[in-house]
């Protein structure tokens, strides 16, 4: 467990340090510092390692030779404006590298590599050095420990206020057990880390006097701090460097305790898992902390653990109350919730608005105070085991229609109320009756177009005959053809008025189990014989035997993939090679077939965009002798039957896909 070199910059420029940082993000931790008073605390914080100067830095030249002087363990690396006169004396201040500020990244993560190198070399050859002087020390006070400790003496731990449940307040409750633990420890510097939940980076929550920077200071699950309690689940302090003979560790422990100005670092535990640190810096008299003193500070911070998992809890717990009475407040839905007794508990603005009461009206009252309906739907879904269907009706008091669904609320398998959703659907039915009108108006007008443009053609004809008659009655050939055309367009009026009259008037559909096959053959025979498809239209049908029966009306499909065909066939007549692809396949859910797709695909030219939303209206058609109703009859088919039709054009072809539901085959 090595923790990740530290790298101090200074530098005024915002710019300079974005760069820095996306450099260095997988090779160090990076401090920024832009206040020249402030660098020399953080150095003393940081210990040895990598000062970063940008030259352009107000003081950066006095701050060099301060450094320089004071803290000669520091790497310093200095940057500037190449070919300037600043950088050209830099490289004579002896320090470790001068180098031009825009270096590229390859060179300068060399650079920093080499430094880091250098950082590590040192601290390892100080670490030797001090494990070579303390080994006596560290026999002498092993001595020390020996002597029995005396557990009657009062520690300040007595002076901790064992009661803080304030909990409504967090900032508040962790500001207060600071203080708390600052009077009781004697010192005049806590601090105290944690995180809000699994996930987030540990962070100062209170603090009492500490440095600056500590404010700024995060540290992820994998921070070296982090792992070294997680590894020792015990305390850190000054006497403890002594003692650890890993340079690894003792690199970490001082790190820390440096980076806080602390003299101990005491972790917290909660459900097994680190929710934070407390550190205490100096003691006011300047004695150190002995071995009892310890002990008192680790006491102290079991009941901060306790305090700070009950103060996450109740945080979390309010972030949710809190997000759950927003989140039904502000939802369009009116919300009323009734507890075992049918008192109601809850009661949104959008129910005061849908139901015209107010909330102090309704709540902690019986829930007949809402409307017997209501009250009563409410009533018996908590006394029903099974879910409610919604429920539809006009609202007495505001004349509004509503749409009701209940559910019964439930803990651990004991009832604890019911609810009741609430849709105002006025708006939707008062639009719906608009668009209603609408679409009749239109139904209406494209109606009579058609029937003036269908009918008035045979008319014309029947019309120009009948003037001619009287002339050329003698004339046998003009009797024959006049008896002829005014028949055929007699036909073609019967048959505009009977596809109307179809149109409106249904057959009532009789459905059973059907082999979907059978309608589909029996389409393709109508198509054929009513709407001329001869040999020059290629037709291939792909029907295989492990079809899933469906529930229908064998008649009515029939005439709906008829009309299918027929649009196809008519579609692609203007290709040398028409062709039309007719199959089936089940759907399936899981093992089970759960409906039949049945395609009709050609290789027409498509579509047209313009009219591409229109085709299953009434009455929309290209043809120039056509009523534009196979489309909207097959819709309608379709609709009957539970089913969905989809429609796939592009240049090269239509692709219509009729899906139904398959049936268990009872009936």
């Amino acid at each position: 467990m090595t923790p990740a070199p530290i790298c101090i910059l200074y530098t005024q420029d915002a710019e300079l340090v974005r760069r820095t940082r996306a450099f260095l993000r997988s090779m160090s931790q990076l401090r920024h510092v832009n206040d020249p008073d402030r660098l020399e605390s953080v150095l003393q914080q940081t210990g040895q390692s990598v000062l970063m100067m940008d030259l352009r830095s107000k003081e950066c030249r006095e701050l060099i030779d301060q450094i320089q002087n004071e803290q000669p363990e520091v790497l310093i690396i200095a940057f500037g404006v190449g070919q300037s006169e600043t950088l050209r004396e830099a490289e004579q201040f002896g320090i470790y590298a001068a180098e031009e500020i825009g270096l590229e990244r390859r060179r300068f993560q060399a650079l920093l590599g080499r430094a880091f190198d250098y950082v590590k070399l040192s601290q390892e050859n100080r670490d030797l050095r001090e494990t070579s002087a303390m080994t006596p020390e560290i026999s002498r006070k092993g001595e020390a420990t020996q002597q029995p400790i005396d557990v009657t003496r009062t520690f300040p731990l007595l002076r901790f206020p064992r009661v803080l449940r304030r909990l409504d307040n967090i900032e508040v409750l962790v500001t207060t057990v600071v203080e708390a633990l600052a009077d009781a420890a004697g010192v005049s510097r806590v601090g105290l880390f944690s995180r809000t939940r699994k996930g987030d980076p540990y962070q100062l929550r209170a603090g009492l006097h500490c440095l600056p920077e500590t404010e700024e200071l995060q540290f992820g699950e994998r921070d070296a701090l982090v792992r070294w309690f997680e590894s020792h689940a015990h305390l850190i302090s000054r006497a403890n460097l002594l003692r650890t003979q890993d340079h690894r560790q003792r690199t970490i422990m001082r790190r820390a305790l440096d980076m806080f100005g602390a003299e101990a670092i005491v972790p917290l535990y909660a459900r097994g898992s680190i929710i934070g640190w407390v550190f205490f810096g100096p003691r006011v008299t300047g004695r150190l902390f002995d071995d009892r003193d310890l002990e008192g500070l680790t006491a102290l911070a079991e009941h901060v653990s306790t305090i700070l998992e009950n103060a996450l809890l109740y945080e979390e717990a309010t972030v949710q109350k809190t997000l759950a009475e927003t989140l039904l407040k502000s939802i369009p839905p009116g919300i009323v919730a009734i507890d075992e007794d049918a008192i109601i508990r809850w009661f949104n603005p959008p129910a005061e608005k849908t139901l015209g009461l107010s909330g102090t009206a309704a709540l902690n009252k019986p829930v007949e105070s809402v409307g017997t309906r209501l009250a009563g739907l409410l009533r018996e879904t908590l006394e029903s085991k099974t879910p409610m269907p919604p429920q539809h009706w006009i609202d007495n008091n505001t004349q509004r229609s509503l749409s009701v669904e209940t559910r019964q609320l439930a803990g651990n398998g004991s009832p604890l109320g019911a609810v009741a959703v609430i849709q105002d659907l006025t708006a939707q039915e008062t639009l719906r009756e608009k668009q209603a009108l609408l679409d009749r108006a239109t139904f209406w007008t494209d109606l009579a177009a058609s029937m003036s443009h269908e009918i008035r053609n045979p008319l014309v004809a029947i019309k120009t005959f009948a003037q001619l008659l009287p002339e050329r009655f003698d004339d046998a050939d003009f009797r024959k053809e006049f008896n002829e055309i005014v028949v055929s367009e007699i036909d073609r009026l019967d048959k505009i008025i009977t596809q109307i009259n179809n149109f409106a008037h249904p057959p009532e559909l009789v459905f059973k189990p059907i082999d979907v096959r059978s309608p589909v053959k029996k389409g393709v025979e109508i198509a054929r014989s009513r709407y001329g498809i001869n040999g020059k239209v290629e037709l291939e049908t792909s029907l295989p035997s492990n079809l899933p029966r469906v529930l229908g009306d064998e008649a009515a499909l029939a005439e709906a993939f008829a009309h299918l065909v027929a649009n196809a066939a008519e579609a692609s007549a203007d290709r040398n090679k028409p062709r039309i692809t007719l199959s089936a396949k089940p759907v399936r859910e899981g093992q089970h077939p759960a409906a039949v797709v049945v395609t009709v695909r050609d290789n027409g030219s498509g579509i047209s965009p313009e009219i591409k939303e229109k085709i299953f209206s009434p009455f929309c058609t290209t043809k120039p002798r056509g009523m534009g109703l196979g489309l909207p009859i097959v819709k309608r088919t379709v609709f009957d039957h539970h089913g969905r039709v989809e429609v796939d054009s592009t240049s090269k072809g239509t692709q219509v896909s009729v899906l139904l539901p398959a049936t268990s085959g009872q009936g």
